[in-house]
């Protein structure tokens, strides 16, 4: 592909994610605030919940932690927001778009990107609530801050590799979907979000960053913001996380690739 094809397809990327994220909010007096609304008021009720109504709970399940409780949440609530909505929207890109799936000359395997994309909008937003609720405890943003690009990254290629094989299962398997949802119902309460990694063995402590790639993120987040540490002070966990996104990658677009003669016929 050529520099000017690359280019147009750039464009048309973004052109389409910003569509998308326009779209799913029209006809609302509060249009996109929607998507901030729900979030911000799942971290208050968390924050109301654990750390003024049953403070001594925020200490068995976060005990350890020398920062705000509210600031340990948010750190890890914010990317998670991300992952589950990228991972939710990415399982339907195909089916949501089916009408240019059946177009010949579209090239449809940036349908997935498009929707990590748009879902990256919000998360953009997100990054600046936590700065501001770091900034209210006075951890300050410095060098270190500049590494949730990094971690924003990660998510985004962990969300892509995850979409190409569930947009393309979708298709011909609906109830995915389905399962996806309980999957994010668990996968929040396995991800050391709302507890302390810290608090487990040091067996289940491996287990739990082997078995669970946000894992990786969410502690990249408390880390860059919470203790001002770089990802390259743990090389081996940074390869295997990105081992494993280049597996999942390359199992992804096997499936997407084997499935993609069939779309148009099926939707």
């Amino acid at each position: 592909m050529s520099q000017k094809e690359n280019k147009k397809t750039l464009s048309l990327i973004w052109k389409l994610a910003r569509n998308d994220f326009k779209t799913r909010y029209a006809g609302s007096y509060l249009g996109a605030l929607w998507a901030m609304v729900q979030p911000v008021i799942t971290v208050l009720m968390y924050y109301i919940v654990f750390d003024k109504i049953f403070k001594q709970r925020a200490t068995a399940v976060a005990g350890g932690i020398e920062v705000p409780y509210v600031l340990f949440l948010t750190a890890g609530l914010v990317p998670w927001f991300y992952f589950s909505e990228g991972l939710s929207n990415g399982a339907n890109a195909l089916v949501q778009y089916s009408y240019l799936v059946k177009k010949v000359v579209f090239k449809i395997d940036i349908l997935p990107v498009i929707k990590v994309v748009a879902a990256s909008f919000i998360h953009v937003f997100f990054m600046c609530v936590l700065l501001i609720v770091a900034a209210v405890y006075k951890y300050y943003p410095n060098l270190y801050t500049i590494q949730l690009l990094y971690y924003s990254f990660c998510l985004f290629m962990l969300l892509l590799a995850l979409s190409y094989a569930t947009s393309a299962i979708v298709v011909f398997f609906r109830d995915l979907n389905q399962i996806i949802s309980i999957f994010l119902q668990i996968g929040m309460w396995a991800t050391p979000i709302l507890w302390n990694i810290a608090n487990l063995s040091p067996k289940w402590q491996i287990a739990m960053k082997v078995i669970n790639p946000v894992a990786y993120v969410v502690l990249g987040y408390r880390a860059t913001i919470c203790e001002s540490k770089g990802f390259w002070t743990e090389p081996l966990y940074t390869a295997y996380f990105w081992g494993l996104v280049l597996v999942l990658w390359l199992i992804g677009r096997a499936i997407f690739k084997k499935l993609k003669v069939h779309f148009a016929d099926v939707l």
